[in-house]
């Protein structure tokens, strides 16, 4: 086997789940900190339901508000998991094809079972990720939904149905 395209596939092998492995992480700690967001925005809404009048227009927006919050949680917490799961997996990965660049010069077989095993692992990561990346649009469309009826609520409400609603907001 040639030493320099042992070299090049090796380094190909490594680097490319090393490149999708920093990726994943951005992309795990951008899904934490909007996960965070939904919580704090979940608990902000949750006081002020409590001091609006029950059954009033408001309280009705913020308890849908509420359901697409829930709603929002559920997908960011499968796009978390699914972003983890493909981070240990280019990990795998990537440790799968160093010890089958070991392998290559003493077992072309064991070469080649650990290089076919490196790309199934890293095709189910890239899977994984992929997944990951849809949940996040999905809870992004929700995301979106929810601001548009908000701003048509305070478009269309008359004042005694926001009446007072700057002292329950901390914004």
């Amino acid at each position: 086997m040639d030493p320099t395209h042992t070299f090049f596939a090796v380094l190909t092998l490594i680097a490319a789940p090393a490149v999708l492995t920093n990726a994943s992480s951005v992309l795990g700690l951008n899904t934490a900190n909007r996960f965070a967001r939904v919580i704090d925005r979940s608990r902000q809404l949750s006081i002020e339901v409590g001091k609006l009048p029950h059954g009033s227009a408001l309280s009705k927006l913020r308890h849908l508000q509420l359901e697409r919050l829930y709603q929002r949680g559920q997908y960011l917490l499968r796009a978390q998991v699914c972003t983890y799961l493909a981070l240990g997996l280019f990990v795998t990965t990537a440790l799968v094809a160093v010890i089958g660049a070991v392998l290559a010069a003493t077992s072309p077989i064991g070469y080649r079972a650990l290089a076919l095993v490196s790309l199934v692992i890293g095709f189910i990561a890239a899977a994984s990720l992929l997944y990951g990346c849809l949940l996040i649009v999905q809870e992004t469309r929700i995301a979106l939904t929810g601001m548009f009826h908000e701003i048509e609520y305070f478009e269309k409400a008359v004042p005694g149905d926001v009446e007072g609603i700057e002292s329950l907001s901390p914004l």
